[in-house]
């Protein structure tokens, strides 16, 4: 519906679709010298910032008598040089022509003003939405490094990614999802190091989505993924604008959704999920000592209670004597078989889990480590639960505390049922039945036709190189090339330029 020359009818249109919306302020006033042009201004209250609207729009408009009749025609013929000549303040103004662009630009925190007798309309970039600045990581914690973190103001999070790439290369792509919130969403990428079909493909698929509302990153990582099936992650999310940096120096791909202090990046491997920003900020023997410690207790998270089930159920006799004795005599007066009393400390640990995060944060650490303790002695006094069980899931769970991506722990707490139930059906064969499969998993999964399981697979498509960042990490000087994810016309971020 385009805009009309009557700016009364113009009104009636606007004020038609925000009917009943209290927080919507408007205002029709007339300028000039005979007060005969006159405009109409309209806003969100909040999402607009006040001070930007009375001080850039309202009061230079209604004080600038320098809009003399003679010049009204010129005024009305050419509406965004008239009123950028005639009084209004602000760098960032666009031309709207139609009603329903009108409304989503008021939506978006903008402020509108209409003229009569223009087909035009001018959109002032007003934006004030409150936010509570930049926070510090909460989620990813870091010894040594930037303390910074993303926001839900998509601006702000732009910009803390722009404060570390100092380069013009560097693009965002901005777009809009969710046929009702109406998203923004951003696209950055560096120009000279992405992969033009993979930009092409997250491109396409961010254009794809339909849907009526967008209130959080999480939406567009369900809706872009390849493999909806997968536990596994398939998008890295962070909240540390560092990370990000790093990764569009490498070629990746960040979405920016607004209203979410997490960030996108694409495409992810399973080696990406297991780095942390402290290994580049630290020398490279820690780093490769804890990045080894990292895949050790991932692996351990995903496996310890289905090798417990195994081993004490169908081959104890690949224990040592004294330890199989030893284990015997503690479970000598516990009711439940082995799976049964695993599954039990499994799920309560999983409970307990639950409670520490949705409790207030002062008393959520206290109530896990306390419940955990009171619960598991209990169990064992009583005699439902054996020490060894005990020991065995609570060491599972350290384990998935030591992975630095939530998104990977999650697929593991969902596979180590899957792992349990196999082993105690079949035991030894029915554990390496589940990791056989987990295995084939991984090796066919993709992510924006990068392989999942990159430099384990296919290593020698990047001759290797991204070995170097993988289970270990080499020194600094030694990481001449980008990885896989980078341009091939670009993989040099050391020396001298190809």
């Amino acid at each position: 519906m385009d805009i009309n020359k009557d700016l009364n009818i113009n009104i009636g249109k606007i004020e038609a679709a925000f009917e009943n919306c209290d927080d919507f302020i408007k205002r029709k006033f007339a300028v000039g010298r005979n007060k005969d042009v006159w405009l109409y201004v309209a806003y969100i209250d909040m999402m607009a910032n006040n001070t930007v609207v009375d001080e850039n729009i309202m009061k230079r408009l209604i004080t600038s008598i320098r809009i003399t009749p003679p010049n009204i025609d010129f005024f009305r013929d050419d509406i965004f040089e008239g009123l950028k000549d005639g009084g209004i303040s602000a760098s960032d103004m666009k031309e709207e022509v139609s009603i329903e662009g009108a409304i989503s630009s008021i939506l978006s925190g903008d402020a509108l003003l209409l003229v009569n007798g223009s087909e035009k309309a001018i959109i002032i970039s007003s934006k004030g939405f409150p936010s509570r600045g930049v926070p510090s990581s909460e989620s990813e914690v870091v010894i040594r490094g930037a303390r910074d973190a993303f926001s839900e103001g998509f601006r702000v999070n732009t910009t803390l990614i722009r404060r570390r790439i100092n380069d013009s290369r560097l693009k965002l792509e901005q777009s809009q999802a969710g046929k009702r919130t109406n998203t923004s969403i951003g696209i950055m990428y560096m120009e000279d190091l992405v992969r033009p079909h993979i930009l092409s493909k997250v491109k396409k698929r961010v254009k794809d989505i339909d849907i009526d509302a967008i209130l959080d990153s999480g939406y567009v990582e369900q809706l872009i993924e390849e493999s909806w099936s997968s536990p596994f992650p398939q998008a890295q999310a962070t909240e540390r604008p560092d990370k990000v940096a790093a990764a569009l120096l490498e070629g990746r791909i960040a979405i920016v959704v607004d209203n979410t202090p997490f960030v996108l990046i694409v495409p992810a491997t399973l080696d990406t999920f297991f780095q942390s920003p402290d290994d580049y900020y630290q020398r490279f023997e820690l780093a490769s000592l804890l990045r080894f410690v990292r895949f050790l207790a991932g692996f351990l998270a995903l496996t310890a209670s289905g090798l417990y089930i195994a081993t004490a159920v169908f081959h104890p006799s690949m224990l040592p004597t004294s330890l199989m004795l030893k284990m015997a005599s503690a479970r000598m007066n516990v009711p439940f078989p082995v799976v049964v009393e695993i599954l039990i400390m499994e799920v309560a640990f999983e409970l307990l889990k639950e409670a520490g995060i949705r409790l207030p944060a002062p008393i959520g650490g206290t109530i896990g480590i306390v419940g955990g303790i009171v619960v598991g002695q209990a169990a064992v006094e009583a005699g439902l639960i054996s020490p060894i069980a005990v020991i065995i899931v609570a060491f599972g769970g350290i384990c998935s505390f030591v992975l630095p991506s939530i998104s990977l722990v999650n697929a593991f707490r969902m596979l180590k049922f899957v792992l349990i139930a196999l082993s105690s059906m079949l035991g030894f064969v029915g554990f390496w039945i589940g990791i056989l499969l987990v295995s084939v998993h991984l090796v066919s999964l993709k992510s924006f036709d990068i392989p999942y399981m990159f430099p384990f697979v296919s290593g020698e498509v990047n001759e290797y190189s991204d070995f170097k960042d993988s289970i270990f990490r080499a020194p600094l000087f030694k990481m001449k090339k980008r990885p896989i994810f980078c341009n091939p016309e670009a993989v040099n971020r050391q020396g001298p330029p190809q």
